[in-house]
This record gives structure tokens, sequence and C-alpha cells, in this order.
């Protein structure tokens, strides 16, 4: 498709952004007059959860698209789609220029920008409105005074809302920001006052730290934001993320909308989020939202933002920043007070007034949302994956989920792009509710073709110290010390596990032998109900005693008895299994005759093989591969771009050095050497886009 091609698109009958349990077709009876059409300039799951609302209030859509996304699952939904440029947000989402000649082409009344790209852009919002377009969010003035965190603290003391010691200006070199730092006293925060999102954020304990955080903050605010500016305040040690959510229209009518716990993070970025917080009570509820309020008020604010705070074990709470647009973690708050916040929007844009009083406005239940991503959670807690979703299936057949997503089975997840998949939610009447379900979800969701973050996903909402509530922004680090490493088997998982793909082994190969008859040596012959096998799970080889009656299975092993019970659907990629008398939703990724099965149990994925006493004792006679030595080279930990190469060949590297600088989805990661060497040869140079596990430098 040509760049401003307009096309028209049939409905996407089966929107899954806002799916619970019901696929019914959305209402196109407006209750009031808004806009004809609205034009949404962004992409994937949030640019689908715009146009859900948008179809229930019979408003026409226009979605906009970089080339690789003409066949994206919200192109798809919307009544009308424009190319807007290639692939690099900066041709495409960001080139404003051609979002404007699509919504002259299209005759759009009003934009609804999502979050991120252009969401928070003052000059996008002055074009629009220099041609009578309306923006579906704040005015200018709001965009530009929270946009920047220096202006925005400023507002916000004067608001009278608590806010976090530190420097309010500019802070122009690493050597001032070593001296500030010092000022305020260790450890600070250095972050991008046009920031969001986690990005050109580093916390600081030291001087270098501080030259090096500074370096790479502005950095990576100049690629994210095209502002290098930062500013330094003081790091609040083993807080809680919690905000408020505001709502207010342009009659000067504000509410707050109860507080999101977002403590759960990674790299600053918000990974597992939920409504209401269990830490706080009423009396600092209200507080902190009435100082939400305050704020809102201070800036003339209307549309639906979000008031972010730090809060310390004492329940102190300080001022973080505003965002001005719709947050990604919105659905919890919706589920809990039955509000749409996208219609929401529309409605104040258009100038009606809140429906809502703050009286009116409830907690009922509990939600919890999961950010599903297509990253590989054993490396930093998620770095980047890419690759084609062959295999997709949602888990909207369980009650009380809902899946906002904006992709499909046979998408590609690029390096262009968020790698976001979608982000799933459950609720309940309780938080114990909404945990179970979203345990069950997590289990149900099948994601086949790339590298996901569902193993971390279930292990942080099924950890004690998150169930008991005991948990703050280091939660990650303080759990898992020496990186992610999958759900840790004790006894009784790790006989469960075995005596599963024992029994699935023999039902497989029994159900070969009536396919295709006994044309090969089998562990498992037909013409008995016993076995006796091996099952090897990483450098040990456990005896299998098995025997079948009907749908069910004995296993003796490792001194224990497990009765696995199923009906060994070999087509479906869920494995409903009754192990010892408890329901388990095991996955089978892979399965071959010789015995290599791959299993996702308890969220983690698990490689094992089911051999024949014979074929396991001729198997340890065979030599074992020589591993390859990583710390004579470094490889790309993810699919990106060279930002930066700091060393050449010859040149002599000490343990810890930097060796080069890769930017993965905007976050800039910088490569270090394990010990102290001579570089025999360097294999790539900044501007090149590399593979994950491609070689860029070997060391003597």
């Amino acid at each position: 498709m040509s760049m401003f091609q307009k096309t028209k698109t049939a409905r996407y009958s089966s929107c899954r952004s806002c799916a619970v349990t019901s696929r019914t077709p959305y209402s196109t009876v407006p209750s009031e007059k808004t806009f004809d059409k609205i034009l949404i300039a962004n992409r994937g799951e949030i640019a689908c959860r715009v146009i859900k609302t948008c179809k229930k209030m019979g408003i026409q859509t226009v979605a906009v698209h970089s080339d690789v996304d003409s066949n994206a699952v919200h192109v798809k939904m919307a009544d009308e789609a424009v190319c807007v440029g290639p692939a690099p947000t900066s041709k495409s989402y960001l080139n404003m220029d051609a979002i404007m000649d699509a919504i002259r082409l299209t005759g759009a009344q009003a934009v609804h920008p999502g979050y991120g790209f252009l969401s928070e852009n003052k000059d996008f919002a002055k074009r629009l409105a220099a041609v009578g377009v309306t923006f579906i969010g704040p005015d200018t003035h709001a965009i530009q005074a929270m946009g920047d965190k220096i202006e925005s603290k400023l507002i916000a003391k004067a608001a009278k809302v608590n806010t976090i010691p530190g420097f309010d200006g500019v802070v122009k070199t690493a050597e001032d920001a070593v001296k500030i730092a010092q000022q305020i006293g260790y450890p600070v925060m250095i972050k991008a006052s046009a920031g969001g999102g986690g990005k050109g954020m580093r916390i600081a304990w030291n001087d270098e730290e501080t030259r090096e955080g500074f370096r790479f903050s502005s950095q990576e605010a100049a690629s994210s934001f095209g502002d290098d500016r930062l500013l330094i305040e003081k790091y609040i040690d083993n807080p809680r993320h919690i905000e408020i959510q505001v709502l207010a229209d342009k009659h000067g009518n504000v509410l707050w909308l109860n507080e999101r716990e977002c403590s759960i993070q990674r790299r600053n970025q918000k990974v597992v989020e939920e409504a209401p917080s269990m830490f706080l009570d009423a009396d600092t509820r209200r507080v902190m939202g009435e100082q939400a309020v305050q704020l809102a008020k201070a800036v003339k604010y209307s549309s639906a933002g979000t008031v972010e705070f730090l809060v310390d074990s004492k329940k102190n709470f300080y001022f973080l920043e505003m965002n001005t647009r719709l947050q990604v973690e919105h659905p919890v708050t919706e589920c809990i007070t039955g509000l749409d916040l996208v219609e929401q929007m529309i409605r104040i844009a258009k100038g009606y007034q809140l429906q809502q009083k703050q009286e009116d406005i409830p907690i009922n239940g509990w939600a919890i949302e999961s950010r599903v991503y297509a990253e590989d959670p054993f490396k930093s807690f998620g770095l980047p994956s890419i690759g084609r979703l062959s295999q997709y299936q949602e888990p909207l057949k369980l009650s009380h989920v809902r899946v906002d997503s904006g992709i499909e089975e046979g998408s590609d997840i690029n390096i262009y792009y968020d790698p976001m998949i979608s982000k799933l939610v459950t609720y309940g009447a309780t938080r114990a509710e909404a945990l179970a379900r979203m345990e069950d979800a997590l289990d149900n969701y099948v994601i086949r073709g790339v590298t996901h973050n569902i193993p971390l996903l279930r292990e942080i909402i099924t950890h004690p110290r998150f169930v008991s509530g005991d948990i703050s922004t280091n939660f990650l680090p303080e759990v898992y010390p020496e990186g992610f490493k999958g759900h840790h088997l004790d006894e009784d998982r790790c006989r469960e596990l075995l005596a599963s793909a024992a029994a699935l082994h023999v039902t497989s190969q029994l159900y070969s032998h009536k396919i295709l008859g006994t044309q090969r040596v089998s562990s498992a012959p037909m013409d008995q109900n016993n076995w006796e096998l091996c099952v090897e799970l990483g450098q040990e080889l456990h005896d299998i005693e098995i025997s079948k009656s009907g749908n069910s299975y004995i296993v003796k092993v490792d001194g224990g008895q497990v009765e696995v019970c199923g009906d060994w659907n070999l087509a479906s990629p869920l494995l409903p299994l009754t192990i010892n008398g408890t329901c388990r939703m095991l996955q089978c990724l892979s399965k071959e005759s010789s015995g290599n099965i791959v299993l996702q149990y308890m969220g983690t994925l698990f490689k094992v093989r089911v051999l024949s006493k014979l074929t396991a004792k001729l198997n340890s006679y065979m030599p074992e591969k020589v591993s390859e030595d990583t710390s004579s080279i470094l490889r790309s930990p993810m699919p990106g771009t060279v930002v930066a190469m700091s060393v050449k060949p010859g040149d002599t590297v000490a343990d810890g050095q930097e060796i080069c600088v890769i930017e993965a989805m905007k976050m800039q990661n910088s490569l270090t050497a394990v010990k102290q060497a001579k570089v025999k040869s360097v294999h790539c140079q900044p501007g090149e886009t590399v593979g994950e596990g491609d070689l860029l430098v070997e060391l003597e």
C-alpha cells in the first residue's frame, strides 16, 4: 500500500481487546452526539481498545499504519485505514505531516492519540486545533506543564502536593550531575525531563554511576523524546509506585477514580498492576486523591490522566509525575469502577460535563493486570524477542478475564515497536479470586513463535511475598538476586512433571501404534499395560514404572506414586490433567517419537526426554558436547541496533568495561567484558542492526 492510500475495511468481528466472556457485537446506537469519525493516531492494542469504544458509541474510525502494519489487527478493525509511512516510528507514527494528511483525506473530526507516540506532544495538539480537529486529551497548556518533569514539580509544589527533595533545574553536564548528587545525598534518581515509560531513568549510588547514568539517560531521552534534558532528585529507597486516576471535564469538575498499585517493575517499566492497592487505607487514599485533583485543577486539566506517586513504608507519598494521556494499565480501574475511560475522554473532548460525582465512584472487587510481552524473562527480567506468532490462543473461555491485544495468530513481533503482546486482566470479588483467575489465565494462554514472559508473570503472582502484599519497586531484584531462573521444582512438583511427561509419551506411542502400525521399535509396546522407562530432566535421569488403566496412569518415580488422568487430546496445545486429584493445565510445545518433549508446567518450559531402559544405558556412553567459551566472545543478548562501539581491535579491556551499546525498543543496554583481555576482532559498527545471538566482539 502506498503512502496516504485510503482503504475501506470490513468490520473485524472478533475484537479481543475488549472481550471478557462474550463476543456480542457492540451497539451502534449512540446515547449522545459526539463525533461522526475519529482517527486513532496509534497502533496495536491501544488502537484496538479505542476502536472498540468508538463502535459502541456509533462512531466511524480511521486507523493509521506503517507499511509493515498493513495487515495489523487495528487496521482490520477500523472502518478506514491510511498508510502513513515506512516502519520506523519517526517516519510513520511520529510523522505529524503524514498524519495530518490522513486527517484531511478521511475527514476525521477528532483524533485519539492513545498512549506513547504523539499522545503528549503539544505541537501535534496545536496543529490539530489550527485546522479545527479535536484532540481527545487535554489542552496544550496542561500537556506542556505536565510533560516537563521540572516544570510539573514546581507546579505541584505550588499546588501543595507532596514532592520529592531534589534539584529543580536542568542538569547540563555529567560533572554538574555529580555535584548536585553529592549535595542531595546518594542514592539519586536521574530522570529525563520529558520522559515517561521508564525511559531515560537511572539510579545512581555513587559518583561514577552518576556520570554513567547522565550519559545513558540523556541518550535515551534524545532517542525517545527528542529532548535530552535531565533532572536529579532523591531516590526513595524501597518505595511503592501508586498512582491516582483522575477524570476532569472542561467545566472545572475533577474526580479521582481510586488508585492503582504499579510497584512490580523491571528497568522502571511496569510488569504487573492492580486496583485497588492492599497498602493504602481509606484516609491515605482520600488525601492522595485530593492532592491529585488539586494538581489537575492547577493546570486546568481536562480528560483522563494519571498522577503518579512514590509511597514509602510509612505511607508518606511524593509526587512523581503526571501523565496527561491514557495509561497502559487503565483497564484495572475500569474493572473496579465500571467506567469506560475512553468513552469518558470522548465525551469530555466534545464538551460534555461529567455525569458522576465523587461519591458515585466505587471500588467494586479487585482487578489485576499482567503485561504479556515478547521478551526473554531469563535475561535481565525481560529483553525483547522477535518472531511470528505461529500459534496464538487467548484464555477468553475463562470467566472474569479480559484481554486487550492488537495481534492475532500470524502476527509479527518486530524490532520497530514495543514488544507487548497483550494486557491480560482478571478480576473478582476479592484479591484472592482475581489472583486465582490470573494463574488459570496464564496457564491457558497459548503463545508460540516468540519467547514470552509468562513464566515470570506466573511466578510473580504466585510468590508468597506478592500474595501477602509485601512488595516494592525493588521486588524483582530482591526476590531473584541472581536473575530469574524459572519455576523451582520441589520434590512433589518434580514428580508431577516427570509422571506427566511419561504418561504423555506412552499415550503418544500407543496412538502411533494404532495409526501407523508397529513399524519401528518403541519404548511403549502396544501389547502391554506396564512399562519401565527413564526420564531425563536436566542432568538427572529418573527411573519410572508406569501402568495404564483407561485414561489414567499410575507412575512410580523417585520413591513416590503419582496418578495422572486426562483426555489426552494430542492435537491440542493445552493439556488439562488431574494429578493426584489436583487439576493442572500443562502445555505441550513439542513431542518427538525419540522421546524429546517440551512441556510448559507452572508457567515454565521444561525439556525432558523419555527413554527405554536400554536406550538410557546406551546413551550414557555418548560423548558430551563441549560448551562454547563465552568469556572470549560477546554476542548480542537481544535484537536491536548498535548505538556505540567503545573498543577496536588491539585494545585491552578490563573486567566490567563497556564494549558496546545496543538499543532495543528505545532502551539502551551497555554490554561489558567479563574478564580482562585484548580485543581480537570487532564484527559490527554503530548503526547496524543485529539479531539475538549475533557475534559482536571476539577477545583473545
